[in-house]
C-alpha cells in the first residue's frame, strides 16, 4: 500500500476543545464509556473494552461527522465572503477605469485569466486531497498469477480516487506533451532575450571602459551662435505641475529674442485653463517670450496637440524644437548642453537628454521603477545611440531639428506612442540620433501609485505593437541597410516589445504554476532561479543603491508581466483599450532648490493686478478664488514633500 502522511494524532491532540462527552446506554448490561474526542485513543479503548458495541461506534462517527461539517461550513462561509470582497473591489475598479472609455475586447484576456485562476485553485484543492490520501504514489508492478483477480479501484477507494486516476491518464496523454513543447519554446526565447540583455550590458561596459561619449567640435559654447529655438510644453489637466514646469522653462539661459515658449494646453477643465493662462501672462509680463495655445477640438491626444502647434506660421522661423512634458523641469543650461551637438552635423535629427527623478526614493514602487528606468537610459539607449545612432525618442527632454520632423512626415495621430513613431520614421529617412547620458539636466517624477503606473505601462506596451503593425511595410520598403532593418524588426520590436512580455508571462505566470499540477512539465532550476537572478543583477547594476531590493524587483516584474502581456495583445490585435490614453496622475513634487527659488520668487512677485494684466476682470476674480481653494487643498501635500538633491 502506498505510504501516506498521517497527522491524526497531532490534529486531534491540538484541536481538542470543550467538555468531555458521556455516552450512556439505556441497557444496564452495557458499560459506560467516556470519550474525550474522536481520536485513536478513544478507538483503542473501545477495542479493548469488552462492552464495545455498534451504537457507541455510531456516536463517535456522528461526532466526527459533525466536526467535519462544521469545518466545511466555516471554510465555505469564509471563501464566499472573500469572493464577495474581491467582486466588490473589481466592480469598483472597473467602474473607475471604464469611465469615459468604450468597452471592448481588451477585457477578454482578463476574464480568461480570472477563469484560469479559479480553475487553478480548484485543481490545487483536488491535488491536496489526493496527496492527503496518498493517491499520488504509483502502483507497484507486481507479477501476479493469471487466475488471481485484482479488485477494481472503485471497489477499494471509491469514485473520487477513480476520477483522480483518470485525470492522471488524461494529463499524461493530452496535457503534458503540449506543455512541454510550449515550455521549450519559452525557454528558447528566454535564452535569446537573456543573451540580448547580456550583450547590451557588455556594450555598456565597453563604452565606460573606452570613455566613449558624444563630443563637441568646438572647445567652448561661444563658437556656436544662438539659433532660433522653439520650446513646447504639452499638457492636459496638469493642475499639480503646470506652475513649476512653466517656471523652469522660462528660466532657461538663452536669448529671449532667440527662443519662443509654447504652452500647449489641452485641458477640458475651465478652472485649470484660467490658472495656466494666468501663469503664462505672469511670465510674459516678466519678459519671457511665451504664448498660450488651447485647442477647441481635442483629437489625437499629445500627437494632435503637437501637430496643431507645428502648424503655426511663425514656426518656419525656428530651426530647432525642444519638448518638455508638464512634469519636467529643465535646468537653465539645458539648451547650451544640447544645441551645440547639431553644429557641423547636418545628419543629426535628435539630441536626447537623460532624465533625473525627484521622487525615486518616495516608496517601494518608485524604487522599483527607478531600476528599470536606469537600465533603459544607462544601457539600452546609450548602447543603441553609440553603436546604431538610433533609439526610441522618449517623448520629452529632447531637441529635434525641425527639418527632420518635416522630412519624416511630422506628428501623426495614429498611435499613442507618437514619440516612438516619429523616431522610427526619422530613422527610416536616414536621420541620426545622439543620447547624452552625462547630461542629467531634467527633473521629473515617476508614478507613486500602482494604478497610475499600471495605466502608464499599458500605454507603453500596447502602443509599440500597434505601431509595429502600421510601420512594418514601411520598414521593409525603406532604403536603409538590411542590418538596420533586422535591428528594427527583430530586436527593437519583436524581441524587446513582443517576445519579452510573451515569454515572461507564459513561462513564469502560466507554466511555472502549472508544474504543480503537471509534474511532467517541470522547469529546470537554472530557468526558474539562476538565470532570472543573474538578469536581475544586470538590471540593477546601473542603480547599485537598489541591490537590497533585488527580491521585490524580481517578484514585481513577474507580477507586472500580466499587465504588459495584456497590453501587448491589445495593441497587436487592436482590441479595446489599445488606443486609450489616460494622463498619468502626478503629485507636483519639487527638489529643494526649486522650492527655495519658488519661495524667493513669490516674495518678490508683483501685485496681482499687475501680474495678470491682459486677463479679464471676471477671469481674475475667478482666478483668485481658485488660487485660495488650491492653497487649502495642496497645503498639506506641500508640507509632506520630501527634499531631494539633484543627482
Amino acid at each position: 500500500m502506498a505510504p501516506r502522511l498521517d497527522f491524526s494524532d497531532w490534529w486531534t491532540r491540538n484541536s481538542r476543545k470543550g467538555t468531555p462527552v458521556i455516552v450512556t446506554m439505556e441497557n444496564p448490561n452495557y458499560s459506560v464509556l467516556e470519550i474525550d474526542g474522536p481520536d485513536e485513543e478513544a478507538f483503542g479503548s473501545m477495542e479493548k473494552d469488552r462492552g464495545k458495541n455498534a451504537k457507541q461506534f455510531s456516536w463517535v462517527l456522528l461526532l466526527k461527522a459533525h466536526r467535519a461539517v462544521g469545518c466545511v461550513a466555516w471554510s465555505a462561509t469564509a471563501l464566499w465572503a472573500l469572493l464577495g470582497v474581491i467582486k466588490k473591489r473589481l466592480i469598483s475598479r472597473q467602474g473607475v477605469e471604464t469611465q469615459g472609455v468604450k468597452p471592448g475586447g481588451g477585457r477578454l484576456l482578463l476574464r480568461v485569466l480570472r477563469m484560469f485562476l479559479v480553475l487553478s485553485v480548484v485543481a490545487l484543492a483536488f491535488e491536496f486531497v489526493a496527496y492527503w490520501n496518498g493517491w499520488h504514489f504509483q502502483k507497484p508492478n507486481l507479477q501476479l498469477p493469471e487466475n488471481l483477480r485484482i479488485p477494481e479501484t472503485t471497489e477499494i477507494r471509491g469514485w473520487l480516487h477513480s476520477a483522480y486516476l483518470s485525470w492522471l491518464l488524461f494529463r499524461a496523454d493530452y496535457i503534458a506533451h503540449p506543455i512541454r513543447m510550449l515550455t521549450n519554446v519559452c525557454i528558447l526565447l528566454f535564452i535569446i532575450q537573456s543573451a540580448d540583455r547580456m550583450i547590451l550590458c557588455l556594450g555598456c561596459f565597453w563604452i565606460k571602459l573606452k570613455k566613449i561619449k558624444p563630443r563637441l567640435d568646438g572647445d567652448s559654447f561661444k563658437e556656436y551662435e544662438h539659433p532660433m529655438v522653439l520650446i513646447q510644453i504639452p499638457m492636459c489637466n496638469e493642475r499639480e505641475v503646470y506652475e513649476q514646469s512653466i517656471s523652469a522653462v522660462c528660466q532657461i539661459d538663452w536669448p529671449k529674442d532667440r527662443m519662443l515658449i509654447q504652452v500647449l494646453d489641452d485641458s477640458d477643465d475651465e478652472a485649470i485653463q484660467i490658472l495656466i493662462r494666468a501663469e503664462v501672462s505672469k511670465w510674459s509680463q516678466r519678459g519671457a517670450n511665451i504664448v498660450y495655445r488651447h485647442r477647441l477640438v481635442r483629437t489625437g491626444y499629445k500627437a494632435g496637440n503637437l501637430k496643431s502647434a507645428m502648424g503655426c506660421d511663425y514656426v518656419q522661423n525656428y530651426e530647432f524644437v525642444a519638448i518638455f512634458d508638464a512634469d519636467f523641469q529643465p535646468n537653465p543650461d539645458f539648451l547650451k548642453l544640447t544645441i551645440p551637438h547639431f553644429k557641423g552635423n547636418p545628419e543629426l535629427g535628435l539630441v536626447q537628454a537623460r532624465w533625473s527623478f525627484v521622487n525615486k526614493d518616495e516608496n517601494l514602487l518608485t524604487r522599483l521603477q527607478y531600476i528599470n528606468l536606469c537600465f533603459h537610459f544607462e544601457v539600452e539607449q546609450q548602447v543603441n545611440g553609440v553603436l546604431l545612432n538610433f533609439f526610441g525618442f522618449n517623448g520629452t527632454a529632447g531637441v529635434w531639428r525641425i527639418k527632420a520632423l518635416e522630412d519624416s512626415g511630422g506628428w501623426l495621430e495614429r498611435t499613442t506612442v507618437e514619440d516612438m513613431d516619429i523616431a522610427v520614421r526619422a530613422h527610416l529617412k536616414g536621420w541620426k540620433f545622439i543620447f547624452l547620458n552625462d547630461v542629467k539636466v531634467v527633473l521629473c517624477e515617476v508614478p507613486e501609485s500602482y494604478e497610475a503606473y499600471r495605466k502608464q505601462q499599458h500605454r507603453w506596451h500596447s502602443g509599440p505593437m500597434h505601431l509595429f503593425r502600421l510601420c512594418l511595410p514601411d520598414i521593409i520598403r525603406s532604403k536603409i541597410s538590411i542590418w538596420k532593418k533586422a535591428n528594427l524588426i527583430l530586436l527593437f520590436f519583436l524581441l524587446r516589445k513582443l517576445i519579452l512580455p510573451f515569454y515572461s508571462f507564459t513561462l513564469f505566470c502560466v507554466i511555472l504554476p502549472l508544474t504543480m499540477f503537471v509534474p511532467e512539465a517541470e522547469l529546470p532550476v537554472w530557468v526558474i532561479c539562476y538565470v532570472p537572478v543573474l538578469m536581475s543583477f544586470l538590471n540593477i547594476l546601473p542603480a547599485p543603491r537598489s541591490f537590497p531590493f533585488i527580491v521585490p524587483y524580481l517578484l514585481f516584474e513577474n507580477t507586472m508581466s500580466v499587465t504588459k502581456f495584456n497590453a501587448m495583445v491589445s495593441g497587436l490585435f487592436q482590441l479595446g483599450g489599445s488606443y486609450e490614453w489616460i494622463v498619468t496622475k502626478k503629485t507636483g513634487r519639487s527638489s529643494e532648490s526649486d522650492l527655495i527659488a519658488a519661495a524667493e520668487r513669490e516674495s518678490k512677485s508683483m501685485s496681482l493686478s499687475k501680474i495678470h494684466k491682459g486677463v479679464s476682470e471676471s477671469e481674475l476674480g475667478e482666478l483668485s478664488k481658485l488660487q485660495e481653494e488650491q492653497e487649502k487643498i495642496y497645503l498639506p501635500l506641500r508640507r509632506k514633500t520630501r527634499f531631494t538633491k539633484r543627482s
